[in-house]
């Protein structure tokens, strides 16, 4: 079975990015992986908080976080009605780092032309990234 791994960061693009995987896959056979990447808050220097942060529990708590809103997105865009396995995935990684990362197995790489960062017609860096240094074919989905 053929692998498709697609960034989701909540943006319009990436959820029609997902779409378009889907659909996809649907037509290769493939599964998907719906990768959220995300990093863990830390606070500025300045910032010295009133009480003792309990790290381990920041770290398990923002994971936690970031795994239930990459599967509300599944949710959303896909629903239980398709007949294609979607696996959604957080992974505590800077985003371009952690989709080259989980494309390095993968047939096909699709990310969104843009983020959150940038509206507009612009490439954003994390599709620019993928497009240079990932190992599979990358499709850049544009809305």
């Amino acid at each position: 079975m053929e692998k498709i791994v697609v960034g989701v960061d909540g943006s319009g693009v990436s959820k029609d990015a997902l779409r378009w995987a889907v659909e996809d896959a649907r037509a290769r056979g493939a599964e998907v992986i719906a990768l959220h990447a995300y990093e863990v808050p830390v606070p500025a220097p300045d910032a010295a908080p009133s009480s003792p942060v309990d790290l381990p529990a920041l770290v398990a708590d923002t994971h936690a976080r970031a795994q239930q809103f990459a599967a509300e997105i599944v949710d959303e865009v896909v629903g239980n009605t398709v007949s294609v396995d979607v696996a959604p995935i957080a992974i505590e990684d800077a985003p371009a780092k952690a989709l080259l990362d989980a494309s390095r197995d993968a047939d096909l790489l699709v990310v969104g032309s843009h983020g959150h960062g940038l509206s507009g017609l612009f490439l954003g860096s994390v599709s620019l990234e993928c497009a240079q240094h990932a190992a599979c074919p990358v499709v850049i989905f544009r809305t």
